[in-house]
């Protein structure tokens, strides 16, 4: 993918890559709010490309920005804790700049500071982004662990979108990285993680759960019941029900 492209798909993100456009030859600051992970950077880096991006949560660095640039690109803006005096440093300075923000700021602050606001809706709303972007993963994927020519089917994925973006990644790097794991390379990297854990002296009992969890949520998945669950492990129902009400795994909420 070209340096700051944006990937636009829907109709949602259509509009947002078309105002970006506009938004390149005119001298506007712009806010761009929407969740964690939609693409709010993304598309301020499209608009200002070589702007540095920089987090107002730290007063003091945004102060420093704005006097040392005449662009900017400003994530959480709705963590400025002196808006007023964030306003006559821009009006000294004379600083353009696009902002972020996962918060709906208030009527004035949007007036006293941007010409025009762009909303990104979430991922879930967002279904050709998502199977863009979903493609663009796995070829990151590809890029880093090699193509080893796995037969990988995007279609057959759970694809978390809790997150966006960020959740949408993680979901296909760890699919297809699980992909390329033997059984022998996941129960290594299972003893490392156990290596690190035992040494407390009831090491067996306090990190059964780290076997027990993982079968069972598995079963639920597959069985369905606790009773088809019980035959397929040949294990005593009320065993079984007994570590289903200690970790807390109840049907149908897994």
């Amino acid at each position: 993918m070209a340096k700051n492209s944006y990937i636009a798909k829907s109709r949602a993100s259509l509009e947002a890559l078309k105002s970006a456009n506009l938004l390149k030859s005119l001298n506007l600051n712009v806010i761009i709010t929407g969740e964690a992970g939609v693409g709010k950077k993304s598309l301020a880096k499209y608009i200002y490309e070589d702007a540095p991006v920089i987090d107002a949560s730290s007063f003091k660095k945004l102060t420093k920005a704005i006097e040392l640039n005449d662009r900017l690109i400003i994530k959480n803006f709705d963590k400025i804790s002196s808006f007023e005096k964030i306003k006559n440093l821009f009006s000294v300075n004379e600083t353009k700049f696009i902002a972020t923000s996962q918060k709906n700021l208030s009527t004035k602050v949007e007036d006293d500071f941007f010409s025009l606001k762009i909303y990104i809706p979430p991922l879930r709303k967002r279904s050709e982004d998502v199977k863009a972007l979903s493609k663009l993963f796995l070829s990151e994927a590809e890029e880093i662990f090699g193509d080893l020519s796995i037969d990988f089917n995007l279609k057959d994925l759970d694809l978390d979108l809790s997150q966006n973006c960020y959740s949408l990644k993680k979901s296909i790097y760890k699919a297809y990285f699980k992909s390329l794991l033997s059984k022998e390379d996941m129960l290594e990297i299972f003893e490392d993680i156990l290596y690190e854990e035992i040494g407390t002296g009831n090491d067996y009992r306090e990190l059964l759960y780290l076997f027990d969890v993982p079968l069972i949520k598995s079963g639920f998945k597959k069985f369905g019941s606790q009773l088809s669950m019980s035959k397929a492990f040949g294990l005593n129902r009320n065993t079984l029900r007994k570590k289903i009400n200690e970790y807390g795994l109840e049907e149908g909420k897994i």
